[in-house]
């Protein structure tokens, strides 16, 4: 049993979306000849083009909706004060804008959408100096803010614009894909680190009981990652084991009080860690072997 625990976070990423692509488009306009075009995030209808006083880029976000290739992980687990946290993994989407040009000529219309094409397309990630708000927290977001141009709508042409009440436009479909954290976690209790066998002689009286254990514990390498197939030996009688892909291994049998365990990757390399039996998990890393001076 655990206990779930929500914490609502502060989301503000669409309002921050459009301000980061904002500041984009303004960036790679100056010195192209479009220091003046406005940029809009309104719906396109008819009342709103009827007031426009200057050419303008209109980033309509008409779709918020699941990323269908990047579909949640796995919970994340960590380990806190022997507690094992686990937290539910953030939702990915893709948030989909209908872009479009708006002057007085149609040319300059196709000229300025071409440009904003170019510039979208050179981006496939969201640049880190440009970011608004919470787009720039790791925490929030914590993977590549990925962006898609000119890919297919998932309803028509003239059916969007007939929604939007505007007549039939050429548009570009930009897509950032944005990640949503849940604010869930659930805390379990401490697990159960040491498994404990009495045993006793009946013929011995109570001065005969000796308490063995169960003791585990990781290999790992000097950055953190677990060390598979490794040797891990306990020197003073418990024997010797092979840890399993994840680095864990598991003495069965082992008296109460202090122990020296000592571990060899495949590839050579060794560590050696203390035990206290009972205790908590045991942590060894393995390090390269230090070489020798060859005597001048």
């Amino acid at each position: 049993m655990g206990t779930t625990s929500i914490r609502v976070p502060l989301n503000t990423m669409l309002a921050d979306l459009d301000e980061t692509v904002r500041r984009l488009l303004r960036r790679e306009f100056t010195g192209r000849g479009f220091d003046g075009v406005e940029i809009a995030f309104d719906a396109p209808g008819k009342d709103w083009s009827s007031q426009l006083s200057a050419p303008t880029v209109n980033l309509f976000l008409y779709d918020v909706r699941q990323a269908e290739d990047h579909r949640p992980a796995d919970w994340q687990v960590r380990t806190d004060g022997g507690r094992t946290v686990e937290s539910r993994p953030p939702l990915r989407l893709t948030a989909s804008y209908a872009v479009t040009a708006w002057t007085r000529e149609v040319e300059d219309e196709h000229r300025l959408l071409s440009q904003v094409l170019a510039i979208l397309y050179a981006y496939d990630t969201l640049p880190a100096d440009l970011l608004a708000g919470g787009l720039g927290d790791e925490v929030a977001q914590p993977f590549p803010l990925r962006t898609r141009i000119a890919e297919p709508r998932q309803s028509g042409s003239p059916e969007f614009w007939s929604s939007v009440g505007g007549s039939y436009k050429a548009s570009l479909d930009y897509g950032v894909v944005l990640s949503c954290d849940s604010g869930a976690t659930v805390e379990r209790g401490p697990e159960v680190l040491t498994q404990t066998l009495r045993m006793r002689n009946l013929d011995g009286g109570r001065a005969s009981v000796e308490d063995l254990h169960r003791v585990r514990g990781r290999v790992r390498d000097g950055d953190g990652a677990p060390v598979a197939d490794a040797w891990v030996v306990m020197a003073d009688g418990a024997g010797w084991v092979t840890a399993d892909e994840d680095g864990r291994f598991v003495f069965g049998r082992v008296r109460t009080g202090a122990h020296a365990l000592r571990a060899r990757a495949p590839d050579g390399r060794e560590g050696e860690a203390p035990a206290t039996v009972p205790g908590p998990e045991i942590e060894i890393t393995v390090a390269a072997p230090k070489r020798s001076r060859k005597a001048g």
